[in-house]
């Protein structure tokens, strides 16, 4: 007689399922070995993803992600336990997990953090039996961990990065509209040209002098805010009886006792730092720039100038070619069309969200606005006509 606790005739034991699943189960179907190998090598995928990013990372940062590879282990015995022998026989990950594992191999960007935290997020296994509770609450937290590390990445990147996706964006879709609607107009091709050549021009300078005058404003408003350094040469000439440092120390925010202690240390009564805890450190010049991360006026002119240029030349390359007429516009669009899809699925990556639908909504919204010139300019040339 079989011994009840036996696995079937035919069947080879089972490991215990990993995260405590049960440990008889009905006999897999094909789908489910199928499901079951690809499950495998997309977890085995992701924890050579988590390690290959960690190579990229020193300190805290790698120390999580190699914890997440780890956590992916854990996720593999669970489907090398359910598979048994079948887990033997291979299959290739799926075709995202490869691209990513591409990305992390030889970039290791924050692009490839927020694409794994979008797969993170559509993990099958809150709805799939076979998984277990504790796995799908692990994807669930996996997604918030990644999603952290995305948002350091994130914040490590320049603001020059981000000025180029936008700036190229904005000449793109003003200089597109700009080229339709002189070419539905009905003038010539070389005065198309020209506009678009002063188009490109005028807003790529108009974009420089925007940015110089706000980086310049911004480090005049910040210099204007921060604290100058009377108090070192003003002091000891104050009025003893009349102590109206201690009013310079509160207006920059302290209390009336760490004030009036300040201002006593200023003054010399202290030979000693009597109350450490209302003392501040000794007021000093600063050598360096202290609006460094403000960044430089020029330097974000000439950012501007080249990022919006960079997109407004692409609508104008056709008639710089030589091409006329419809086919010339036509070709200007599709080229536009091809930079808008790019800087959309890149605004897309970097806010964590969909590429696909950023990038229709980036292509929607060029084309709308060129649509709208292209009728007016077509409504004034013919009234013009």
């Amino acid at each position: 007689m079989q011994n009840p606790t036996s696995p079937p005739p035919g069947r080879p034991s089972e490991p215990a399922p990993a995260h405590g699943a049960a440990a008889s189960r009905p006999e897999p179907t094909p789908a489910d070995i199928r499901r079951w190998r690809q499950y495998l090598a997309d977890e085995r995928a992701e924890a050579a993803i988590y390690r290959a990013l960690a190579a990229r990372r020193e300190g805290e940062e790698r120390e999580i992600l190699l914890g997440l590879a780890d956590a992916e282990l854990r996720h593999q015995a669970h489907w090398t336990a359910l598979l048994g022998d079948a887990a033997a026989k291979k299959v290739p990950a799926s075709l995202r997990s490869q691209f990513l594992g591409f990305l992390a191999r030889h970039f290791g960007s924050v692009f490839v953090l927020a694409m794994a935290q979008r797969a993170e997020s559509r993990s099958p296994y809150a709805t799939d039996p076979s998984a277990t509770p504790a796995m799908a609450a692990d994807e669930r937290i996996h997604e918030e961990v990644v999603r952290g590390l995305a948002v350091r990445g994130r914040l490590r990147l320049s603001g020059s990065f981000r000025a180029a996706v936008f700036g190229a964006n904005d000449g793109l879709v003003s200089n597109l509209s700009l080229v339709a609607g002189m070419a539905a107009s009905g003038v010539s091709s070389q005065i198309v040209l020209l506009s678009g050549i002063a188009g490109l021009l005028a807003g790529a300078l108009s974009m420089a002098a925007g940015e110089f005058i706000s980086v310049r404003s911004q480090r005049e408003l910040l210099s204007a805010s921060r604290p100058t350094q009377v108090t070192l040469s003003a002091a000891p000439d104050l009025d003893l009886t009349q102590n109206e440092l201690v009013l310079v120390y509160k207006a920059r925010g302290m209390s009336q006792e760490a004030a009036a202690h300040r201002a006593a240390e200023r003054l010399g009564h202290f030979a000693c730092d009597c109350d450490p805890s209302l003392s501040l450190h000794p007021e000093k010049e600063d050598d360096g720039d202290e609006h460094e991360a403000v960044g430089s006026a020029w330097g974000a002119a000439l950012a501007s100038f080249g990022f919006f240029a960079s997109g407004a030349i692409v609508p104008v390359i056709p008639f710089l070619f030589g091409m006329v007429g419809v086919g010339a516009l036509v070709l200007a669009a599709g080229l536009v069309g091809l930079a808008l899809l790019a800087t959309g699925a890149v605004v897309g990556l970097l806010a964590g969200a969909s590429p696909l639908s950023r990038a229709v909504r980036q292509l929607a919204i060029g084309f709308g606005a060129a649509a709208v010139t292209y009728g007016l300019g077509w409504v004034f040339g013919v009234s013009v006509a």
